[in-house]
């Protein structure tokens, strides 16, 4: 009785068109088209986000925004146009490009493997058809050949044939394919850095007072930005408190800023010497020291003889530090028996800060950023400063919907300018008094676990690129047949000129005695 074999099970057709279909888009995507495709689309993807303000940023300039265009910004919120680098759209252009660069280069790493272990290449039977051949009627040593090709690098391979025939075949140029994946891998390792600082990263700015402190939360931040992954809660906790700042000036310039700073952490607490370039580093976040500026001291006195001083911080306008600011004193002129507020009553400047001024001169704004001689160009204002209805204002300004409004009433027609210790007397009565200038920096802390990959992807993309342009792939073969012939021949794997002249100088350090075709010595040994 004969058995017979029952027939395989067949797999069912639509599990076939399925393979086939994901091994074509597969294909497809892994392409190197595709990648440069995806490419130009993440780039105008990111279009959107340097034109729409960005939440990530700055919070103001969106509600600002939205006030302006109250129909179109829900719609294009709608499609993310204020969260463009977390919107599902652009992290999809960015997630397909890395799984295409990487599906492109995987495989070209396995096959540049094999190729550096795999052995150099027997040479042709019909070495005559390669681009350049030569046969030497000139002895050329085995064992010299050799020699010279390893120590010029060359990898080689000696094959001994059966009739006879020895050849050494000889390869370089490894390294450009070498460069090339490197080159193409960088450009994962930023993607990726670039994507973990987008999702992992934030900073914060901060103007310190000297003898002012504040803690790492966001209230306490001038302006912030966090990270898609990032909220309060993620912020180390520290302390810095500024206890000193000099700021050194060179022909109208500064040339060097040191703030002598105190920080406090949960297990430790030290001083730092903090300038440009030389961050302090607390847990992983790093404080820079990026700018700094001037603090106004003034004192206001009141109709009842009552003081009010301010610190006042005053933004750059140029680089003489010529700086604008505000006053405001929205408790001023409160009756001390009765405690009646008249909310009409409260005062406030609007401020120039003139490091330098030039009372020589008819120009108000000063070009020497030092302390020489420190004046206030101020305007006042009193009435209704409009701080109570809970809309966020700029600190550095009076607000300016309030005077058109006629809310605030201008009380000098011209800009009246004082030094330190002089006083502005408003009508009626009251008095602004300039006690001095102190000086702030401008600190930004700043967490980036992104940077470090950014920077590999940096140092590899330029170890790549040299060598990916600079090196040429190229083999040649050096055969002794039977009959006593030596022939050479040479293999050019990328286009480049040159290929017959390293030949030519490989075979006369093999061979001494040869000469390159067109070439001959005359008796006195010069080359004709």
């Amino acid at each position: 009785m004969t058995a017979t074999l029952a027939p395989a099970p067949r797999k069912p057709k639509a599990a076939k068109r399925f393979r086939a279909f994901w091994r074509r888009w597969w294909h497809q995507l892994t392409a190197m088209r595709t990648a440069l495709v995806l490419l130009l689309a993440l780039a105008l993807a990111a279009i959107p986000g340097s034109t729409f303000p960005q939440r990530s940023i700055s919070t103001v300039d969106v509600a600002g925004y939205f006030d302006e265009h109250p129909d179109l910004a829900p719609w294009l919120d709608r499609l993310w146009a204020f969260d463009v680098y977390t919107s599902p759209w652009f992290s999809a252009i960015y997630l397909l490009l890395m799984i295409s660069l990487a599906g492109c280069i995987v495989p070209r790493l396995g096959v540049h493997w094999k190729a550096l272990r795999a052995k150099v290449p027997d040479a042709p039977k019909r070495m005559s058809i390669l681009p350049y051949h030569r046969v030497l009627d000139v002895d050329a040593n085995q064992g010299r050949a050799r020699a010279v090709l390893k120590q010029r690098r060359w990898r080689t391979a000696v094959t001994e044939h059966e009739d006879g025939t020895f050849v050494i075949a000889a390869e370089k140029g490894y390294l450009r394919e070498t460069g090339n994946l490197l080159f193409h891998t960088s450009i994962i390792f930023v993607l990726a850095g670039v994507a973990v600082g987008s999702l992992m990263s934030w900073y914060g700015n901060r103007i310190l007072s000297e003898d002012k402190s504040y803690c790492n939360n966001l209230q306490q931040y001038d302006e912030y930005g966090l990270g898609a992954w990032v909220d309060e809660t993620s912020l180390p906790r520290f302390c810095v408190t500024l206890d000193a700042f000099d700021a050194e000036f060179t022909d109208g310039g500064p040339t060097a800023y040191d703030a002598a700073v105190t920080y406090e952490t949960a297990g430790e607490t030290g001083k730092y010497d903090l300038q440009v370039n030389h961050p302090l580093n607390i847990d992983g976040t790093n404080v820079f020291l990026i700018g700094h500026g001037y603090t106004a001291v003034v004192t206001y006195t009141d109709r009842y003889g009552q003081t009010q001083t301010l610190h006042q911080e005053f933004l750059a306008m140029d680089a003489a530090l010529n700086s604008e600011g505000a006053f405001k004193f929205p408790d001023a002129n409160v009756d001390p028996e009765t405690g009646t507020v008249d909310a009409n009553a409260e005062v406030g400047f609007d401020a120039i800060l003139v490091p330098t001024f030039d009372d020589s001169t008819a120009m108000l704004l000063g070009t020497d950023p030092e302390l020489n001689n420190p004046v206030l160009a101020l305007t006042a204002y009193t009435g209704d400063l409009g701080l109570g209805d809970g809309e966020p204002e700029s600190v550095y300004s009076v607000n300016e919907e309030q005077i058109a409004s006629g809310a605030l009433t201008r009380l000098n027609e011209e800009v009246e300018v004082i030094g330190v210790g002089d006083a502005m007397t408003l009508p009626d009565g009251t008095t602004l008094t300039f006690d001095g200038v102190e000086q702030y920096a401008v600190l930004q802390v700043r967490h980036d676990p992104g940077g470090p990959v950014v920077l590999a992807g940096a140092v590899l993309l330029l170890l790549g690129l040299l060598p990916g342009l600079a090196v040429r792939r190229r083999r040649y073969w050096i055969r002794w047949n039977p009959d006593g012939t030596v022939e050479t021949a040479g293999l050019n794997r990328n286009d480049f000129d040159g290929l017959d002249e390293e030949c030519d100088e490989l075979t006369a350090a093999i061979a001494p005695d040869y000469e390159p075709p067109g070439t001959h010595t005359d008796k006195s040994g010069s080359e004709q």
